[in-house]
């Protein structure tokens, strides 16, 4: 299954946890795995603080610290900052779930990163029943 992901700024960390909880829900599995994939060069996927939107914020002052947009890159396009960026955090998550629910920690959510946006982005999940 998939969905899309309308980002509205060059870099953003979206909360995408309520959409997978719902596909879960929907797929009526109990005990599982849920592994979301994202399927952009530019674009990742990651998992931490959801409840203070100053975490957020944090991430991508830190990344665009650490990886400025202008630092003479050779990439043709001119969003290799953006490739970089995707490299790091990663591609794809695994996420446990018991009960219906994904396993997540009491401050956890499940972030879409953009790192080259605005865009409209894919998100694929695969949900496994593990004895159910």
């Amino acid at each position: 299954m998939q969905f899309t992901v309308k980002t509205q700024s060059q870099t953003e960390l979206v909360d995408i946890t309520a959409i997978i909880q719902d596909e879960v829900k929907k797929s009526g599995i109990g005990q599982g795995l849920c592994f979301v994939f994202i399927p952009h060069t530019t674009a990742a996927v990651t998992i931490n603080e959801s409840a203070d939107p100053s975490v957020k914020s944090d991430i991508l002052k830190v990344l665009n610290q650490v990886i400025p947009w202008k630092a003479g890159y050779r990439h043709m396009e001119g969003n290799s900052p953006a490739h970089i960026k995707s490299t790091l955090v990663g591609a794809s998550e695994l996420i446990a779930v018991e009960n219906g629910h994904l396993v997540l920690g009491t401050w956890q959510g499940v972030f879409f990163c953009e790192f080259d946006g605005p865009r409209t982005r894919k998100v694929h999940l695969n949900i496994f029943s593990i004895g159910d």
